[in-house]
């Protein structure tokens, strides 16, 4: 084992990573556990930007909704009521809101019919409507144009931006989202009382968790989202050369809020529901099963993040998981590295090996 930025190897790798691992650090990697916070004063942007300043909480919050296109709406409709167990918020012309049943926010998937499977966008919240100025100047200093979405024209929603990635994704940040309330109270149940919170017919996750994205250049991408976005990374996978395969991203001190791995850019490899422990991720499996729905991987356990997890695809084809556990990555937590030697183990830790529909399959 080796020290890297005096942290010793054998002490900070995760749980479960297979004996003679070892952490390295790519040429161009930031230093460990590096991200741009305007809220913590302790921090400073790496490769030389300013200084930050005590204060409220500012910058991105958390992921907020996800937008894909689908070429059967209906289909589409009844897959993520009657097997996902969301709920419809609202309905319009071409698109379906949906929520998780303790989600406070309006939706957190939204689908659109359209004559291709895609993804129109991603949508994450700041904390504060001025967030949004700053962020603007930020993206507009990098070289991408920014358009300005007026409160209203999105349902749902207030003011926001929008502009693309280096991936080729478009990204949109909003403050102000409709509060429509969580469908269950969120204090406990009587003591002594067998009432369970949902029938096991249908999965029902509390909440949407986070997304993975393709992106060519992986390095590109995952220094924009840190340098102008305030992204954290918390793991990452370097090939034999030391360049990024693939990054795992985060906002809301979890494992990861966001992830980008090697792919054809504005590809969508998948987004997750969270779910409360592993008894739920089992439970998932067999409501999946009993609806005839195609499995991609699991019930397994990821060694990175430390997840369990179950890949899975909607009727027509666009990648689902639902995912449990992890750490929580505190502001002094290391970046975990992993090689492309073991990467079989890293991505699925049980069955040491990835299979190529995983690795080549997005929406």
């Amino acid at each position: 084992m080796v020290d890297v930025n005096e942290v010793t190897g054998h002490l900070d790798l995760a749980e479960g990573t297979p004996a003679g691992t070892r952490r390295v650090v790519a040429p161009d990697a930031p230093a460990d556990g590096s991200r741009f916070d305007p809220s913590d004063s302790r921090q400073a942007h790496w490769a030389g930007a300013r200084s930050t300043v005590a204060g409220r909480p500012r910058g991105i919050l958390r992921l907020g909704h996800v937008d894909v296109t689908c070429t059967d709406l209906d289909l589409a409709t009844a897959y993520y009521t009657g097997v996902m167990g969301m709920e419809i918020s609202a309905l319009t012309a071409d698109s379906v809101y949906l929520k998780c049943w303790d989600e406070e926010d309006h939706h957190s998937l939204r689908l659109r019919y359209a004559p291709r499977m895609g993804m129109d966008l991603m949508s994450f919240k700041v904390h504060h409507e001025d967030d949004l100025d700053d962020l603007e100047n930020r993206v507009s200093r990098y070289g991408f144009p920014v358009e300005r979405i007026s409160k209203g024209e999105e349902l749902g929603q207030g003011e926001s931006i929008r502009f693309s990635t280096p991936s080729g994704h478009v990204m949109e940040l909003v403050a102000d989202v409709e509060k429509v309330g969580t469908s269950r109270a969120r204090h406990a149940p009587d003591a002594g009382s067998d009432d369970q919170p949902f029938p096991r017919d249908v999965i029902a996750p509390p909440r949407m968790d986070h997304m993975l994205i393709n992106a060519e250049e992986v390095g590109e991408s995952t220094r924009f989202f840190m340098d102008v976005l305030g992204f954290r990374i918390t793991e990452q996978l370097l090939d034999g050369n030391g360049h990024q395969l693939g990054t795992w991203l985060e906002r809301s001190h979890s494992p990861h809020d966001l992830a980008i791995v090697h792919g054809p850019n504005g590809g969508l490899h998948h987004f997750a529901f969270w779910l409360d422990d592993w008894d739920d991720v089992r439970d998932a499996a067999d409501v999946l099963a009993y609806n005839g729905i195609q499995l991609d991987v699991g019930p397994t356990r990821h060694g990175i993040t430390r997840g369990s997890t179950i890949y899975f695809f909607d009727p027509l084809g666009t990648r689902n998981e639902v995912f449990t556990g992890g750490y929580r990555p505190d502001p002094d937590f290391p970046t975990l590295t992993w090689t492309e030697d073991n990467i079989g183990r890293a991505v699925f830790y049980y069955e040491g090996a990835v299979n190529d529909r995983f690795m080549r399959v997005h929406t």
